[in-house]
């Protein structure tokens, strides 16, 4: 399944603004956090590089990352929009939404521990 997520200008803006000066590349991962309130929701993370299991999503600017096991939970085409005054995002599809409130957690320069991939709540 070829993936793709078209990005509003808005949410373009603050993607990039996120990164900064320093190189990094965004994963959506659909965190699956056990016992910390945050099962089942999607989160932009900033990564140093892809992993082995990551594959491409394909956007009208950035490149996202995903995990080949977590496209089973997103549809094949998706959007992705800001809110001027807010930092999260909303992520949907034509016909549902994922998340009206997808965070950034900035991950650069932290060895993420075997087992927590999946678990923003675990990466501290």
């Amino acid at each position: 399944m070829t993936m793709r997520i078209q990005l509003t200008e808005l949410a373009d803006q603050k993607l990039k603004a996120s990164l900064g000066e320093q190189t990094g590349m965004y994963k959506l991962l659909y965190d699956t956090g056990e016992g910390c309130g945050c099962d089942g929701i999607p989160v932009l993370l900033i990564v140093d590089q892809q992993d082995a299991n990551d594959t491409v999503i394909e956007t009208n600017s950035l490149p996202i990352l995903i995990d080949r096991q977590h496209e089973i939970y997103f549809e094949a085409s998706m959007y992705l929009d800001a809110e001027p005054n807010f930092t999260s995002f909303k992520l949907r599809s034509d016909s549902m939404l994922y998340s009206s409130n997808v965070k950034i957690r900035d991950l650069r320069g932290m060895e993420v521990p075997a087992g927590t991939a999946s678990n923003s709540c675990a990466l501290r």
